[in-house]
């Protein structure tokens, strides 16, 4: 599914907007996040905060493209 659409979904508070950015993305998130924690789990819970502030900043915001938004939320939620 391309970016747009995966944003469409946000703008639309359809719930598979999580499913199609974490099929899409939730490896990427992952990585940085595992990077700058070294523990898988804690990597994980940062992807699924990730998730939900996206949910809650989409709307107002309509990255695009949404990988980096997405990278950037990631690092920004493992660095604190």
């Amino acid at each position: 599914m391309e970016d747009k659409q995966i944003v469409d979904l946000y703008w639309q508070r359809n719930e598979s907007a999580i499913e199609e950015t974490d099929k899409k993305y939730g490896r990427y998130c992952h990585y940085i996040a595992y990077h700058i924690l070294a523990d898988d789990e804690d990597a994980k819970e940062i992807v699924n905060d990730t998730y939900l502030k996206a949910w809650n900043t989409i709307p107002p915001n309509r990255p695009d493209p949404l990988k980096p938004y997405l990278g950037t939320i990631s690092r920004q939620l493992s660095l604190n």
